[in-house]
């Protein structure tokens, strides 16, 4: 048995606690270890685990279970400690032995840092704005062009010369001052002409030729070409013209649109189209209102946060980043090679937002608790479902990773945020006309996720992107 003997508030959200183990079940505590533990003792004298308890006392000294002791008596006695305490606890606690006697039992000190108070007002009628976006022409033909391009078929040319577009299949062999080098050639090989894949000047030679020719490509390699022995250098590519593919699209058509859609004619796939794009438009203007709304709320909050709270939640943004690269067949290591990054620098890019992701679950928590928020057993069914069937795994076995009362404490977070919006104020306007010097930013899609459970942004991911003509390493890829 245990009793709490102290919970003393500290300065920025630390308690120190004291925590009496008492005489009768700490001594019960170490008789149960020097059972599990004697059996590994090698003495003189004796066969291996066969030495008394007094025996291995004397040689190592009266304390020798001790330590074992304590730490199987921990847990369930700082369980009780805080439960008795009322607190929440936000980090991972400190024990020291404050006093330890036969007869009077164990006295644990204990310094942790509890979820802070919050104050937060006004938060009803928020002032927000939102960008309504009403879906062009040109969108909703880029997109059914995608859909067309990918619908599309490659077919063989044989009564026409190359042109910009076509798949060519070529051999080729390069030459600088007569003598071929190395990895510049390459048989049967296909290249998209105007894909840019080779150096400036290559792909738009082999336009205009048709399935047969033999003919010389004139080029020169760019000064700041990565293999220094060809960069800058006049060379000649041979060439052989194998074939000529091109890609041949469906008709825009009531064909096409029963072929790829629930749609019998063409003018109501398009319709839907269009429908599903302002339907994203629609969903980022409203996570532009959220996310105002979020940010006004943390402009309200008025909390004293441990910087251990931030901290845990930074690594678990790193762990949710971790098993999301898990499930693309990336680890972290593999990530850190390809960015350059390592887990310190992940840490500093994560932890704004997982500062941001504490003070805004705080604020909503606070929300919760001011309005009366609560969950019925419906509901929690329902998230229960719902998380089931997203992760393809049983209720029970969500109920394994996750309490349910952790899942009804997200649920009236949402239920605090959804309120929060409800009253809002909300200004619409119309999207700002670009500049007339600059050029239109190429367009973005947009996707919206319902969640109930905290996300932060991940570590942005490098990509690369090259352009190169033949050489060794690449071989004309």
């Amino acid at each position: 048995m245990s009793s709490l003997l102290k919970a003393e508030k500290k300065e920025h959200n630390q308690y120190e606690l004291e925590i009496k183990l008492e005489a009768d079940v700490f001594a019960a505590a170490v008789d149960k270890v020097a059972k599990r533990e004697l059996k590994k003792f090698n003495i003189p004298g004796f066969r291996k685990g066969k030495a008394p308890r007094s025996i291995v006392e004397k040689m190592y000294g009266k304390g020798i279970f001790y330590e074992d002791a304590i730490n199987d008596l921990i847990p369930d006695a700082y369980e009780a400690a805080i439960k008795e305490a009322g607190i929440i606890t936000v980090s991972n606690p400190e024990f020291d032995i404050v006093s330890m006697d036969d007869n009077d039992g164990v006295v644990l000190g204990v310094k942790v840092y509890v979820k802070p108070e919050v104050e937060i007002k006004d938060y009803l009628g928020i002032e927000a704005s939102r960008t309504l976006v009403e879906v062009t022409d040109a969108e909703v033909d880029e997109e059914i062009a995608i859909a067309q391009q990918r619908n599309s078929r490659e077919i063989e040319v044989t009564d026409r010369a190359a042109e910009n577009g076509d798949t060519v299949t070529i051999d080729y062999e390069g030459f600088c001052d007569g003598v071929a080098f190395d990895g510049g050639k390459a048989e049967k090989s296909p290249l998209k002409l105007g894909s840019g894949q080779f150096i400036p000047g290559f792909e738009e030679q082999i336009v205009g030729h048709n399935i047969g020719d033999e003919f010389d490509i004139n080029v020169t390699f760019p000064e700041e070409y990565h293999a220094k022995d060809l960069a800058g250098k006049a060379v000649v590519f041979k060439i052989k013209l194998h074939g000529i593919n091109t890609v041949e699209l469906p008709a825009l058509d009531d064909e096409f649109a029963k072929d790829i859609s629930e749609f019998d004619t063409f003018d109501e796939y398009k319709a839907d189209v269009k429908a599903k794009i302002q339907k994203r438009h629609d969903a980022t203007a409203e996570n532009e209102v959220r996310d105002s709304i979020v940010n006004t709320l943390l402009d309200k909050l008025v909390a004293e946060i441990p910087e251990a709270m931030i901290a845990r939640e930074t690594e678990n943004v790193i762990r949710d980043y971790d098993m999301r690269l898990r499930m693309q067949g990336m680890s972290l290591d593999m990530y850190f090679k390809y960015t350059g990054l390592d887990l310190d620098k992940m840490r500093e890019q994560a932890k704004p937002e997982a500062e941001r992701q504490v003070k805004m679950r705080l604020a909503l928590e606070k929300i919760a608790e001011l309005e009366g928020i609560t969950v019925s057993d419906e509901e929690l069914d329902a998230e229960i479902d719902r998380i089931a069937t997203e992760n393809k795994i049983t209720k029970e076995q969500v109920l394994e990773v996750v309490s349910g009362d952790a899942i009804k404490e997200d649920i009236k977070v949402q239920h605090a945020l959804d309120l929060v919006r409800e009253k809002a104020v909300v200004t619409d306007k119309a999207p700002e006309a670009p500049a007339e010097e600059k050029k239109p930013a190429a367009k973005k899609r947009t996707t919206t996720k319902k969640t109930t459970t905290k996300k932060a942004a991940a570590p942005a991911e490098a990509t690369e992107a090259t352009a190169e003509a033949p050489t060794e390493e690449n071989k004309a890829e």
